[in-house]
């Protein structure tokens, strides 16, 4: 009953142990999807944010300059000389904190100063705000200080892509310019504010995009600003206190931002931890991807929190797993007691105990029902048992009488079957026996006699005729081999007499050197089709004698000449595999009238020459192997003999 109540087991915790996981990974499937799709839009709307405040800041800082430009301190500067403008440019730098301020008369603008759109934009009258990428030669023009602020040496990083500069001489610029449009004075004011190492302007905003989250600041954001893939201001630790200025970005951000212009929207490592992480590129005045605005935080809490809700899923559903097995076992109790009950029952009538019976199960349900049934076809089980038994040794008896008549009448069968083989079988080898005593034996005798003489007659003069003396050797062996083949038909018992795996093919190549001589003496043509046919299980000796007399009949009906066809091909019969050798010969046929009765004992196309025996026998022989021979005459004249063996079966 082992199995049954596994059985009840599985049944009824299937649902709960195999539905209800595929269930639990299915919905966790999707709610991971969409944690993640949260993350991801929660990084994209800190990027937008941070877009947001650098959009911010140049709009701000171009309208704080335009209103300059448009002022009449400015206009009051401007007509009293270069110095005034200075003083009132350099105090209006303080209060926009600006790296740079400067008024460029018109006339003034040309040279390496005329190439910045912004400034071409400003000529024009329109006002202009761009990031834009100074070299270290256009820093050093502005300030030496603003050159050696904006100098970062490069820090090798991990995955990032490969490069030859050690370090970052360029500055990342937020430039302005707004038109100057006075009477007596035209021109370009113009600004700017380098964001290398401007840590003031990275954390304003790492501040304004983290600090303020709904959920209080807790989740670890960083920020960072890099031109092309090297960080110019983040506060992306390095080490504890060392921000992480001059690493790098790797090279498949790199390759998506910079180089292919798509907004990064996924996790990536940043510096020494993975981040769930937004890049936006960034364009200067010409167009050119110059740079990315990061932000990011940190993945591993959110990877812990979702890590600890996938274990309490599991461990809630595996005490659910283990409360419910036990708890059905015990409500299924009383169904397993009473099949367990007549489960011990049958077990002892097996055994031979016929007065075992289930009794009170102490259930009236249809189990119940079923163990009082069993023990009411028990008791009727019993009373026949009872009856069959006495009836059992009067049926001993006679049968005891017959078998002991039967097998008398069997073994005088036996022997006379035994006696009809053996003479059939002498008188096949007397036939054979006949032509092989005079074409063998006297002619072994004379040429190995004459072999003999010659090699002693020449000594070492046979040496020259080795070749021939070797070739009559050889012809010897071959007319030993047929003897072999002779004797192996004559006295099969000394070669085997079992039934074993035979392969038909050779088996007739054996027979026709045995009944070469028969042939030849008629001037039978041999021919031969054997395709390839399984081996069979048969006494190699009697399949023998079937096939040399089926020959030699066949010869004997073509009298003078004709042809002696032999056909092997695998044939399946009633849907047993098997291998069919049939044996054609061009002769007169059978007559219909007589055509069903040539396996009959005793019948004879020849009186007076043979027994009439050696078809019946061959029938016998066949049939006792598991096969069939049938006779057929041929349309194109002759009979043909089939013998069909099943194929061996290991």
């Amino acid at each position: 009953m082992k199995s049954v109540r596994l059985r009840l087991l599985l049944l009824a915790l299937l649902p709960l142990s195999v539905l209800m996981p595929l269930m639990l990974i299915l919905a966790m499937t999707r709610w991971n999807a969409d944690y993640d799709a949260v993350l991801i839009a929660k990084v994209d709307s800190d990027l937008r944010i941070a877009e947001q405040y650098l959009g911010h800041l140049q709009t701000g800082t171009a309208n704080s300059m335009l209103n300059l430009a448009q002022s009449t301190a400015f206009q009051a500067a401007l007509n009293d000389g270069s110095e005034a403008v200075n003083r009132l440019l350099e105090s209006r730098r303080q209060q926009l904190q600006l790296d740079f301020l400067e008024y460029l008369p018109l006339a003034e603008l040309e040279g390496p100063q005329q190439k910045w759109p912004v400034i071409r934009t400003a000529a024009t009258g329109q006002l202009a705000s761009e990031i834009d990428i100074f070299s270290s030669d256009d820093l050093s023009l502005l300030s030496p200080a603003l050159q050696e602020r904006a100098n970062i040496t490069l820090i090798e990083t991990e995955a990032a892509a490969p490069t030859t500069r050690k370090v970052e001489d360029r500055g990342m610029v937020v430039h302005t310019a707004a038109p100057v449009i006075m009477p007596g004075h035209n021109g370009v004011l113009r600004g700017g504010l380098l964001l290398n190492r401007n840590l003031d302007f990275i954390d304003t905003l790492n501040a304004l995009v983290y600090l303020s989250d709904e959920d209080g600041g807790n989740r670890q954001g960083t920020a960072t600003l890099f031109l092309e893939d090297t960080r110019v201001s983040t506060n992306v630790r390095l080490f504890e206190d060392v921000r992480a200025l001059g690493t790098r970005v790797s090279a498949v951000v790199r390759r998506v931002v910079l180089e292919e212009g798509r907004t990064w929207l996924n996790r990536a490592f940043v510096v020494n931890d993975w981040y769930i992480s937004g890049y936006l590129p960034l364009t200067d005045s010409f167009g050119e991807r110059v740079g990315m605005l990061y932000v990011g935080f940190l993945e591993a809490p959110y990877m812990a929190a979702k890590s600890e809700a996938y274990w309490t899923i599991v461990g809630a559903f595996l005490m659910v797993l283990a409360l419910s097995a036990p708890l059905f076992l015990w409500l299924a109790k009383g169904i397993f007691s009473p099949l367990e009950r007549m489960t011990v029952t049958m077990k002892r009538v097996e055994r031979g105990d016929l007065t075992a019976r289930n009794g009170d199960v102490g259930s009236r349900d249809e189990i119940g029902q079923v163990a009082s049934h069993l023990d009411t076809l028990l008791d009727q089980l019993q009373d026949r048992d009872q009856k069959l038994r006495e009836w059992a040794g009067e049926l001993n008896a006679r049968v005891d009488q017959r078998t002991a008549e039967l097998r008398a009448a069997n073994q005088k069968l036996e022997d006379t079957y035994k006696q009809l083989v053996m003479s059939e079988k002498l008188a096949s080898i007397g036939e054979i026996t006949a032509g092989v005593a005079h074409e063998i034996n006297n002619p072994v005798a004379v040429i190995q006699g004459n072999v003999d003489v010659m090699r002693m007659t020449l000594g070492p003069g046979a040496a020259e005729v080795k070749t021939e003396l070797d070739l009559i050797d050889n012809q010897v062996m071959r007319i030993g081999a047929i003897v072999s083949k002779l004797l192996q038909f004559a006295r099969p018992s000394e070669f085997g007499t079992f039934k074993e795996s035979v392969d038909i093919a050779n088996v007739v190549t054996d027979c026709l050197v045995l009944v070469d001589h028969v042939l030849s003496k008629h001037n039978i043509v041999v021919d031969g089709h054997f395709d390839v046919a399984p081996a069979v299980r048969i006494d190699p000796g009697e399949l023998q004698q079937v096939i040399i007399n089926l020959v030699i009949n066949a010869a004997q009906a073509m009298k003078e000449t004709g042809t002696l066809t032999l056909t092997l091909k695998a044939e399946e019969r009633d849907g047993t595999p098997g291998a069919c050798l049939t044996v054609a010969d061009s002769g007169p046929g059978i007559s219909e009238d007589h055509i069903s009765e040539v396996f009959n004992p005793f019948y004879t196309t020849k009186p007076g020459e043979g027994t009439g025996l050696g078809l019946s026998i061959s029938q016998t022989l066949i049939q006792h192997a598991g096969g069939i021979i049938t006779v057929r005459n041929r349309e194109e004249g002759g009979a043909a003999f089939a013998i069909w063996l099943p194929e061996r079966r290991d």
